[in-house]
């Protein structure tokens, strides 16, 4: 192993990319520790320590998983990559009802490219959108699970009085927080876009593998510190790597269909006829169920939160039952639906991602077939057979992972950043293995020994 790393790192430029794409990273995590404009730090600390082992409302468990940590800090990289991805996954799904996103999709390399300044223009759209909400969460204390807390309700630095002054004063000052959160998420954007150009692996999944990463060290001090102390800590990280190799078994796992391309004579030269397959994955739709899911989730907890009753009065049985059973993972009605909207978003994201009947067309084609399967229409129900038998388990198996960190909430006492479940160990263990496949094919052009053995 130690030699494989030697063998990188003599490598000058795999080398110059390793160390541009650290560089980034170590910028990124430094941004997430300064606070935005306006942000009372010391009553931010206050309140981070004192609402509960994760410091944080359970509406904003996976943002804030995101965002390394920076969402509670109100940092200047507060909202992480989220708006990014939630932007992407939008533009991605309009390719099914605006004809003209899916033409772009089609033409290729400049196609692409346009597709992706949309998504730009989308990603500070929401930007602003997610850091309003996010601020005005913050001013009333709900962001750190609590609204009765003096400091949690001041941990912004607005004024108070009335006058019209002050009030512009207060405006101005929340135009200021918006624009610097919003210009963090372009500059996380940005950076993300430099290590994909210059350094090595996917910049975006990389910025969201060292967030998540950051947090094992508060995911993991919550099993120790819990009521079941450095025995339940030591189970728990003998069953995690079970449920690690499991996780590596099954997101390498996938069915190839072998498909047969015919000879054809161009001129005095031969094409075709070799051989190849199509890999379709046990889990082909990858953690955007998950994320599907818990933003669907998030909807009616977000609802409670707008319709609190003033003070003195009792709030509303609706809210009450939404407070009891959707906004707490220790609940049975919550993790029920929270499991079949995980198997029901993997079907649709599959089917959005592998299109049969385009697949089979495009084989048609380049004449392409399967064995034994007529072209055209019998092949893309023939795709679309073991599509669906293929997606069966690998959506059972995402509703469990995703069920994980519910489960430990619920028996020994960790937060929902529990660091072995859900979509964190689904990012970490994917990101993982296509940035190591990377170093390894770009370590065999240049050797003809590679990371891998």
């Amino acid at each position: 192993m130690f030699s494989a790393i030697s063998r990188v790192f003599k490598t000058p430029d795999l080398r110059r990319k390793i160390l541009f794409t650290l560089a980034m990273l170590a910028i990124y995590r430094l941004g997430t520790a300064i606070p935005a404009p306006f942000v009372n730090y010391s009553n931010v600390q206050q309140c981070i320590a004192g609402s509960g082992a994760d410091g944080q409302a359970s509406l904003f468990n996976m943002l804030n998983m995101f965002s390394g940590g920076a969402l509670t800090q109100l940092s200047i990289f507060a909202l992480g990559i989220m708006p990014y991805i939630t932007a992407s996954i939008i533009v991605q799904l309009l390719r099914v009802v605006i004809p003209h996103f899916e033409a772009l999709h089609k033409e290729g390399q400049s196609g692409q490219a346009t597709l992706t300044q949309y998504t730009r223009y989308l990603t500070i759209g929401l930007a602003v959108l997610q850091s309003t909400t996010l601020l005005t969460v913050a001013r009333t204390g709900a962001l750190y699970g609590t609204t009765g807390n003096a400091a949690c309700q001041n941990v912004l630095n607005f004024v108070t009085e009335t006058t019209g002054l002050d009030v512009t004063t207060n405006v101005v000052r929340m135009l200021m927080m918006v624009t610097a959160l919003t210009a963090g998420t372009a500059v996380i954007m940005w950076f993300g876009e430099l290590i994909t150009e210059r350094g090595i692996g996917n910049g975006m999944s990389l910025l969201i593998f060292t967030s998540i990463a950051a947090m094992f060290p508060t995911g993991m001090w919550s099993l120790i510190s819990g009521a079941g102390g450095v025995f339940t800590f030591v189970v728990i990280i003998l069953l995690a790597f079970g449920v690690l190799v499991a996780v590596v078994f099954v997101e390498q796992s996938q069915r190839r269909i072998p498909v047969q391309y015919a000879r054809r004579m161009i001129g005095r030269r031969t094409y075709g006829g070799q051989s190849t397959y199509i890999p379709i994955k046990v889990n082909q739709a990858g953690v955007i169920p998950v994320i599907f899911s818990s933003s669907l989730l998030m909807i009616p907890s977000l609802i409670a939160q707008f319709n609190q009753p003033a003070a003195g009065e009792s709030p509303a049985e609706w809210v009450v039952w939404i407070q009891n059973n959707l906004m707490t993972g220790d609940s049975w009605i919550y993790m029920v639906v929270y499991f079949l909207l995980t198997i029901a978003f993997a079907y649709f994201y599959v089917y959005i991602a592998f299109n049969p009947d385009e697949v089979a067309e495009n084989m048609r084609k380049q004449g392409g077939f399967v064995p034994g399967i007529r072209a055209g229409q019998p092949t893309a129900d023939y795709l679309s057979y073991v599509l669906n038998r293929i997606t069966f388990p690998g959506s059972i198996y995402l509703g469990i992972i995703a069920l994980l960190p519910l489960i430990a909430l619920s028996t020994v006492g960790a937060n929902q950043n529990f660091p072995f479940g859900g979509a964190s160990i689904l990012i970490l263990v994917g990101v993982g293995l296509e940035t190591v496949k990377q170093i390894d094919a770009q370590l065999q052009q240049r050797n003809y020994e590679g990371l891998l053995r």
